[in-house]
């Protein structure tokens, strides 16, 4: 069985898009930084998703996709978050290059059963 959402007017979904470039030599190190950071995230009230990818053609690039329930909360108060501050921190020495964010608005959701949660 397939589930699907569809997003309804108002809502204030988001979805954040971040690639990490990471030195070589350097991708366990940055694990270990966003693995605490992941793990409360989780916990926050209009956290929905996150997923971390990481490039099968280059093992130093990793790709976080992140849902959240409302923009304006994430913004104003869980990228604030204390949990996050090493992790920020930390990022100029351990990324190769700035790392890159951007922001989407999700529109419709299809994901098998068990994904959602159903």
């Amino acid at each position: 069985m397939l589930v699907s959402t569809t997003a309804r007017p108002g809502d204030t979904a988001v979805a954040i898009i971040v690639t990490l470039h990471v030195k070589p030599g350097r991708e366990a190190e940055f694990l270990d930084l966003l693995a605490p950071v992941l793990d409360a995230m989780r916990h926050e009230p209009s956290f929905i998703n996150a997923v971390l990818h990481r490039s099968p053609d280059d093992p130093t690039l990793f790709m976080i996709y992140e849902t959240w329930a409302d923009r304006d909360e994430l913004v104003q108060v869980q990228i604030p978050r204390a949990y996050r501050q090493a992790y920020v921190a930390a990022l100029p020495d351990v990324l190769r290059q700035e790392r890159g964010v951007s922001v989407w608005a999700p529109m419709r959701g299809d994901f098998a059963a068990g994904a959602a949660g159903a």
